[in-house]
């Protein structure tokens, strides 16, 4: 019976072991030298957020992308002026980061994906 069980255990393990899920990290760096504010990013699917980026931080956040689309960001600068970014373009099980690089004015995104 402890045979049984610890097999029934193993091939459970394994089997959750070669599941996983693929995700694209989404990589948000304050290269400026003062905060930003009110940071919106839309992916296909899906929206996430981030009240404030101080100078020289990185916010990560896991997406997954469950259809076709651009990633959009929206930003608010020290001023309070808003900014609008339109990004490279995600797929559904994508797999891997995009960096986007934020400044005062713009923003700025790299996509690597793994295939």
């Amino acid at each position: 019976m402890k045979t049984l069980n610890l097999s029934l255990i193993l091939t459970a393990t394994l089997v959750l072991a070669g599941c996983r899920s693929r995700v694209v990290r989404v990589n948000l760096i304050n290269t400026s030298s003062q905060p930003l504010h009110t940071i919106v990013v839309d992916y296909p699917g899906a929206t996430f957020g981030v009240d404030q980026l101080d100078p020289g931080k990185t916010y990560q956040y896991p997406v997954k992308p469950q259809k076709t689309g651009k990633l959009k960001i929206q930003f608010v600068d020290a001023n309070g002026h808003p900014h609008s970014y339109s990004g490279p373009e995600l797929h559904r099980n994508d797999e891997g980061t995009v960096e986007v690089k934020l400044d005062q004015d713009n923003a700025a995104a790299k996509l690597h994906l793994l295939r």
